[in-house]
Parts: structure tokens; C-alpha cells; sequence
């Protein structure tokens, strides 16, 4: 064990007995007893209350009110770490094994009535999300390390399925989570510009020997959310789009990310959005015929003549098609 772990362990057989030696807590921990006065010696030093009896039935123990109390966190604090820790492993955050190390320490370390409400806590509490690639995970670190450290990146990328990889030298900036996937966002060598990149597009990865000076106040989320949101600065591009339906639907269609930062105003059983015309010819018809006949779109004229021509090519495909 580390001297931190071997300190914590002390602390916590300490706490855990009305009174303990320093032979006891040496052939326990298998140390040398010197090494075990050293530690007890830094404990003190740091502030915690530990108390030595002296002689035949001496030994070391706690201040009873410290002993009380929690060692590191109450229950709610180690209950919501252990909520964020699943959370951040079903995104698959990068340093996966050292979180879950980490969360064993914690339940190794507290007391059996917080142990027996942490599982309780642990188990009524579930994440799912699309499982994140392991193999990518080693790669995840090296980003994050590069972040941290401004060390420039070189990397073969590929845009899109099918398209060959391009090297591209990056700054990288820092990392988002976004809808389930992984981003680096950082200053690209070859644009000249400040781009985002999937990690999970990176086919290779080395460091660079130069480093860079990272933007004062720059936010790779706010980056990434202005680059996918509509621009707030250009209101006459955007376009009115009127859709009445069932209040549970037009609750779920104005919770979604697109459209909630859309939303002009909402009644029981109506939504009035501003969208910019591209979205109208993208993505946001189908979208919105996911929710079959729970919705109606009222206006504008274009997309409802997307949806129908949507709907048209789908049902003359379909139908063309023999069925057993």
C-alpha cells in the first residue's frame, strides 16, 4: 500500500476499536512499528484527535466526538458519489478502473450502518445508456492528458464512414460528452480554426513536442452547444412552425435539446417554435414523425409538404415490397 492508504488504514482500525496499540496496528498492517509511530505522528499533525494511553492497558484512540462523526463524508455526500460515479461509467469516462477503486475505498472505508444505507442508495439507482467502446478508453486518456498538459496532438481522422483518413495536427482544448459520444474540441493546424472532433473517429494518436496557451475563458461546451443550436443573433432566418397535439407529446417534443431552445410559446395543447430553414429540410420532419399521430403540424406549408412527401416515399417503397 501507499503511505496514504497505510495512514487511512490506521485512521480507520483506530476508529474502528475502543483502543488499539501500536504492535497491534504494525503486525495488522504488516509494517514496521517505527513506521507505524511516524504515521500516527503525521495524523496528529494534520488535526485529527488521536489520543494515547500509556501504560499496561494503553494504546491509541480517537476523541469520541470525532470518532462519532464521519471519516471523510457524510451519507448523503457518499451517496452522491457513488450516484455520479455510475453515471460518469456508463458515459465512459476514461479513467473508468481508477473511479471504480475509488468507490471501493469509499465502502471500505466508512462505517457498517453507512455501508448497509450506501448499498441500499447504490441499489435502488440505475444509469443505462449505449455501452461505451473499452478500446477507446486508453485513448480518452491520452486526450485528457493532453488537455491537461497543452501538449499538441497529431492525428489520422476520418470525417465519415467510408472516407479516407486525414492527418490533422490539433490544440487541443478539451473534452465533451455529448448525446453519448465523446468530442475533443480544440484549434485545428489545417483549418486554422477552432473545430470539434469524435473521438471514436480517431483512428491514430501521438504527441506532438510543442505545446500551446489555451483561449482565457473558452468553453469547449459552449462550443459545442452553440455550434448545434440555433443562433439566437439571427431571428429573421428563422421560421415559424405551429404544432398542436396531445399535452404528453408537446411535452416530450419541447423537451427535446433542439427544440426547447426554440420554443416561443406554449399552451396546453399547442407549441409555437422558430427554427431556421435548414432544420425544416433536414433533420426535424423526421423527428417529428416519430410521433406518428399524437401530433399535427399546422404551419409552415413546407414542412408539412416534407412530411408528406416523407411519408409518400416510404409508403411506395414499402408497398413495392413482397410480403411472406
Amino acid at each position: 500500500m501507499s503511505k496514504a492508504d497505510q495512514m487511512l488504514a490506521i485512521l480507520w482500525l483506530i476508529k474502528s476499536h475502543k483502543q488499539i496499540t501500536a504492535k497491534q496496528l504494525a503486525e495488522k498492517l504488516e509494517i514496521h512499528i517505527r513506521t507505524v509511530y511516524r504515521y500516527i505522528d503525521a495524523l496528529c499533525a494534520s488535526g485529527v484527535p488521536i489520543i494515547s494511553d500509556s501504560g499496561h492497558h494503553g494504546g491509541y484512540r480517537l476523541l469520541g466526538q470525532f470518532n462519532e462523526a464521519p471519516l471523510v463524508f457524510d451519507l448523503d455526500e457518499q451517496k452522491a458519489l457513488i450516484h455520479a460515479a455510475s453515471f460518469a461509467l456508463e458515459a465512459g469516462y476514461p479513467y473508468g478502473e481508477k473511479l471504480n477503486q475509488a468507490v471501493a475505498k469509499l465502502k471500505l472505508y466508512t462505517n457498517r450502518e453507512q455501508l448497509e444505507q450506501i448499498h441500499l442508495h447504490e441499489q435502488g439507482l440505475d444509469v443505462i445508456s449505449p455501452q461505451a467502446d473499452a478500446a477507446k478508453s486508453s485513448l480518452l486518456q491520452e486526450v485528457e492528458m493532453a488537455v491537461a498538459k497543452r501538449v499538441t496532438l497529431r492525428m489520422h481522422y476520418q470525417k465519415g464512414y467510408g472516407a479516407a483518413a486525414e492527418t490533422r495536427d490539433l490544440n487541443p482544448y478539451g473534452l465533451v460528452c455529448w448525446k453519448n459520444k465523446w468530442y475533443v474540441v480544440g484549434y485545428c493546424h489545417l483549418r486554422n480554426e477552432v473545430r470539434s472532433f469524435r473521438v471514436d473517429r480517431i483512428r491514430e494518436l501521438s504527441k506532438m513536442d510543442t505545446t500551446f496557451e489555451r483561449p482565457i475563458d473558452f468553453s469547449a461546451r459552449q462550443f459545442i452547444l452553440t455550434s448545434v443550436l440555433p443562433e439566437a443573433d439571427k431571428p429573421e432566418e428563422r421560421i415559424s412552425v405551429k404544432i398542436t397535439g396531445s399535452e404528453q407529446a408537446l411535452d416530450d417534443l419541447c423537451g427535446h435539446w433542439f427544440l426547447a431552445h426554440a420554443l416561443v410559446e406554449r399552451s396546453q395543447y399547442e407549441a409555437h417554435f422558430q427554427v431556421q430553414e435548414k432544420a425544416i429540410h433536414t433533420h426535424l420532419p423526421y423527428q417529428l414523425l416519430s410521433y406518428g399521430g399524437t401530433i399535427q403540424v399546422k404551419e409552415p406549408q413546407m414542412l408539412i409538404k416534407m412530411l408528406r412527401d416523407i411519408t409518400l416515399n416510404l409508403h411506395h417503397y414499402y408497398s413495392s415490397l413482397p410480403i411472406d
